[in-house]
C-alpha cells in the first residue's frame, strides 16, 4: 500500500470517528433524560462531561487531520523534488549527448579536412615528380641529340678529311 493510500485510509478513519463520537453521545444523552428527568444536575452535568470529551476528542481528531495534510503535502513535495531532479538529469544526459555528437561530428570533419590535405598534398608530389621526370627525359633527349649532332658533325668532319685529301693529288 502507498503512503498516499494510506494517509486516505486514516483520514477516512479520523473523519468517521469524528462523526460517530457525536452521534454516539447524543442517543446516550437522550436516553439519559428520558431515564432521569427527576435528578436533572447529574444528567446536566454527565452531558457537560460528554460535551467537553467529545469536544477535546473533535480536536484531537483535528490536529491528527492537519498532521496527515501535512504528511500529504510534504510527500507530494517530496514526489515533486524527485521528478524535478530526474527531469534536470535527463536534461544533462542530452545535453552531454549532444556535446559528444558535436565533438564526434567535428573530429570527422578535421579527419575529412586532414585527408583531403594529405592527398593534395600526394597528388602535388606526384605532379611535381612527373613534371621532374620529363624534364629529366627532355633533358636526356636534348643530349642525345646534341650527341647525335656532334657525331653527325664529327663524321662528317672526319668524311670531309677523308674526302679531301683524295681530291688533291
Amino acid at each position: 500500500m502507498t503512503r498516499a493510500a494510506l494517509v486516505r485510509t486514516a483520514l477516512a478513519l479520523l473523519v468517521a470517528i469524528g462523526v460517530a463520537g457525536p452521534l454516539s453521545g447524543c442517543s446516550i444523552s437522550s436516553k439519559g433524560s428520558s431515564q432521569s428527568n427527576g435528578g436533572g444536575g447529574a444528567a446536566e452535568e454527565e452531558a457537560a462531561n460528554e460535551r467537553r470529551e467529545e469536544a477535546a476528542e473533535t480536536e484531537k481528531n483535528r490536529e491528527l487531520l492537519s498532521e496527515l495534510e501535512a504528511k500529504r503535502r510534504e510527500e507530494a513535495a517530496e514526489a515533486q523534488a524527485r521528478k524535478t531532479e530526474r527531469l534536470a538529469r535527463e536534461k544533462a544526459k542530452k545535453r552531454e549527448q549532444k556535446a559528444e555528437k558535436e565533438a564526434k561530428k567535428h573530429e570527422a570533419e578535421a579527419a575529412a579536412k586532414l585527408k583531403k590535405q594529405e592527398e593534395e598534398a600526394k597528388a602535388k608530389l606526384a605532379k611535381e615528380r612527373a613534371e621532374a621526370e620529363q624534364q629529366k627525359q627532355e633533358a636526356e633527349r636534348k643530349k642525345e641529340a646534341e650527341r647525335k649532332k656532334a657525331e653527325a658533325e664529327r663524321a662528317a668532319t672526319t668524311q670531309q678529311a677523308t674526302t679531301a685529301p683524295s681530291e688533291s693529288p
